[in-house]
């Protein structure tokens, strides 16, 4: 299978240390996997006009497999900011992405998900599964979710779900920041403006 991928240029092969390794033709792929289309534009169109007005980086994620992936990044003005990149990937029970994901997913889905475990990563991560179901029952309610330094000891995150036809949710819209400059009062006016675009967002997706 290597030796397949190098003929057709997306691995390189290192002859002298039997190393291979990706090579820049597998950014092509990427022309295919996050195009241009009409909902994509939307996302950036939506994302950018975020960015613009809170200075903050703004990502939007989607569902794949078991993890919420970066498709979409509006960079803001703020020098000091958490620096995901697009591809990266993130946890569902840990993060406010993944929480409001799992939120809107099939209860057999998020209950697989809460049963393969919940290790304690930093100092608020969720750990206790009737926990875990309660935080996503309110994530439901009322359309949002905080990450109050769960991935992470120096950072929080509030992320909003983003509605598409059938009342589904495969993505949302998330802001992450270092939790000296985003306290809960930050969160929350972060919120309410996160709330606001996604609702627009989810009309134009048929939300």
């Amino acid at each position: 299978m290597l030796m397949t991928l190098v003929q057709a240029g997306y691995v390189t092969r290192d002859e002298s240390a039997k190393n291979y390794a990706l090579s820049l033709k597998v950014l092509s792929l990427t022309r295919n996997l996050i195009r241009e289309d009409d909902r994509a534009l939307q996302i950036l169109s939506c994302i950018r006009q975020i960015a613009d007005e809170t200075g903050e980086t703004v990502h939007y994620s989607m569902l794949e497999g078991e993890s919420a992936v970066l498709l979409f990044r509006a960079k803001g003005t703020q020098r000091v900011s958490v620096d995901f990149q697009i591809g990266d990937r993130s946890a569902l029970p840990s993060t406010s992405i993944g929480k409001v994901i799992l939120a809107y997913q099939d209860a057999r889905f998020a209950d697989a998900i809460i049963a393969k475990g919940l290790p304690k990563i930093a100092p608020n991560t969720i750990t206790d599964p009737d926990a875990m179901r309660r935080e996503l029952a309110l994530v439901r309610a009322q359309r949002y979710a905080f990450d109050d330094m769960e991935l992470a000891p120096d950072m929080r995150c509030v992320a909003v779900a983003v509605f598409e036809r059938g009342g589904l949710v495969p993505g949302g819209i998330a802001i992450s920041g270092p939790s000296s400059r985003f306290d809960i009062p930050k969160l929350e006016h972060l919120r309410d403006i996160l709330l606001g675009h996604a609702r627009a967002l989810s009309d134009k997706l048929g939300g």
